[in-house]
């Protein structure tokens, strides 16, 4: 088939398009090459070796060292309220009364009766040492003597069981007197003036706050660790590392500024969630700490000699992995598999992988890959929040 030739008028939009097409190569090969693209910046920190103190830490309740709960022991109506709500209060101080009339008119009745009890023992004491001598001189029959005898028995017992009644109505009558059954800080009285109390009533609590305790669940595992596992003098061992200092850190995030240290642990471990409780002492001096609130006990367990340590951000988890970006030979990045240790602060332990002096990135690892030139620039750590 025989091609059909196009003829191209000079002068036509057409002829300047095809124009354009022919010289664009000559044009392409005589311009400049592309601009290679600059290396990116990245942070970078140096692998140290440093002495890391490994660091535990637990939620932590606090409590009274002693909670005391204030009962009546006797039933009647509170007429009075001696103590300020909020208080510090002594051991036996007086907080509530209770209306003393009935229990003082017992103890009197109480009395009377001793009295009573104490003149027939009287009477029949006389009757014996009277007729004693009678029975001998078979004056008097000795069944008489007999029943003289038995009569002063009965009264002395009578004494006794009315001397023993007195006792109670005085203690009756002292127990309207509602005390402290220790040192603390006296609780909001949950007991009106006017209101029928007895022994099952709640007046208020009292908890001794100097120390405080702080009581947190530890693992099983952990648990054993304390003790140092099941030696031979596992038995005479008291709990575990009772010299410990402990840092309590509050819900501000703030450490308090006294140390404390583990007094006890608990008898038996939750079967329900595998922990025991365990409770620290802490000073509270001016009782600023109150029971209730909510903390962080933290404990340094042990300090790891010459540890190498890089800033957490420069460790990335991928799939159960851990890897960080080494800037080499070149400035260029060789991401290398790591074995982590434990997280302390804003550092995490390196147990393989890297050695002291290396430089790894910290900032931009997002940024780079395998075999990429970089432009380092020293890591600046941001400052702590709060």
């Amino acid at each position: 088939m025989q091609m059909m030739t196009v003829p191209v008028l000079r002068g036509t939009p057409f002829a300047a398009a095809v124009g354009l097409l022919a010289v664009l190569p000559s044009a392409c090969s005589k311009g400049t090459a592309a601009t290679p693209q600059a290396p990116t910046t990245v942070a970078v920190v140096d692998v140290v070796k440093q002495d890391v103190p490994l660091r535990t830490e637990w939620v932590a309740t606090l409590d009274g060292y002693v909670n005391a709960r204030i009962q009546p022991q006797v039933t009647g109506y509170l007429v009075k309220q001696s103590y300020v709500e909020g208080s510090f209060v002594k051991k036996g101080e007086v907080l509530f009364e209770i209306d003393p009339r009935p229990f003082q008119a017992a103890l009197d009745q109480a009395r009377g009766q001793r009295a009573q009890a104490e003149a027939q023992l009287g009477r029949a004491a006389r009757d014996v040492e009277r007729d004693k001598p009678l029975a001998e001189a078979r004056a008097i029959a000795r069944s008489q003597l007999d029943n003289d005898v038995q009569a002063k028995l009965a009264a002395a017992a009578a004494v006794d069981s009315a001397k023993a009644a007195v006792k109670t109505a005085q203690l009756n009558l002292e127990f309207t007197k509602v005390r402290s059954l220790t040192d603390g800080i006296a609780g909001i009285a949950r007991g009106q003036l006017g209101d029928l109390v007895g022994p099952a009533t709640l007046l208020t609590s009292v908890s001794r706050l100097d120390p405080i305790k702080a009581y947190v669940a530890i693992s099983e595992r952990e648990y054993l660790q304390f003790v140092g596992g099941l030696g031979p003098s596992a038995e005479a061992r008291p709990f575990p590392n009772v010299d410990t200092p402990l840092e309590l850190v509050l819900a501000d995030g703030n450490v308090y500024h006294h140390p404390g240290k583990f007094v006890l642990a608990d008898r038996q471990v939750d079967p329900t969630t595998g922990t025991i409780r365990i409770a620290a002492a802490f000073p509270n001096p001016g009782n600023i700490l109150r029971p209730g609130q909510f903390g962080r006990v933290r404990a340094t367990l042990s300090v790891r000699q010459d540890a190498l340590v890089v800033p957490q951000r420069a460790v990335t988890e991928l799939q159960g992995s851990y890897q960080v970006a080494v800037v080499g030979e070149g400035n260029k990045v060789a991401i290398r598999s790591v074995k982590v240790g434990p997280r302390v602060g804003r550092l995490w332990v390196i147990e393989d992988g890297l050695t002291a002096g290396e430089k790894v990135v910290a900032e931009g690892v997002q940024k780079v890959r395998e075999g990429v030139p970089v432009t380092p620039v020293p890591f600046q750590q941001p400052p702590a929040k709060g």
